[in-house]
């Protein structure tokens, strides 16, 4: 058996919490490649939870979430293109589900770019008709009641 024909295992996916500066880079690269890596913090990101995919030791997917209340509200969601079609962002989407269900959610939302609404109905959530812009970008928000 030559290498070529040596079948390759998927790499396995971990999902862990970080700090919030670990996110910028990918959350730069994927949503915002116009924009400098300092414009990447928000102020609210040390009131929230901060969640990132690694595979091969990399992170490859990171996601923000805050709370208030029974409420959460998830935030700069972002897939490196190299590994998107491989099922991650639906791995960190039902991590951070679990996640909040854990602790209390009645109601996950977000506000979701157009581009991205089709893989928030496939995951559950309901479009909700409220629709706006913002720096050049245009969402709706989605929710999913839990």
């Amino acid at each position: 058996m030559t290498n070529s024909e040596i079948p390759h295992p998927k790499s396995e996916i971990s999902i862990e919490q970080i700090r919030p500066e670990l996110t910028w880079r990918l959350r730069q690269k994927v949503l915002y490649p116009a924009q400098k890596l300092y414009e990447m913090e928000m102020d609210e990101d040390n009131e929230g939870l901060h969640f990132a995919a690694f595979k091969d030791n990399a992170i490859v997917g990171v996601v923000s979430l805050f709370q208030k209340g029974d409420d959460f509200q998830f935030r700069k969601f972002g897939i490196d293109e190299s590994v998107q079609g491989m099922g991650i962002g639906k791995q960190l989407l039902n991590h951070i589900t679990d996640f909040a269900v854990t602790n209390g959610c009645k109601r996950l939302w977000c506000n979701a770019r157009l581009s991205a609404i089709g893989f928030y109905l496939k995951a559950g959530f309901k479009q909700t008709g409220i629709l706006f812009a913002k720096n050049g970008f245009h969402y709706e928000i989605l929710e999913k009641g839990i």
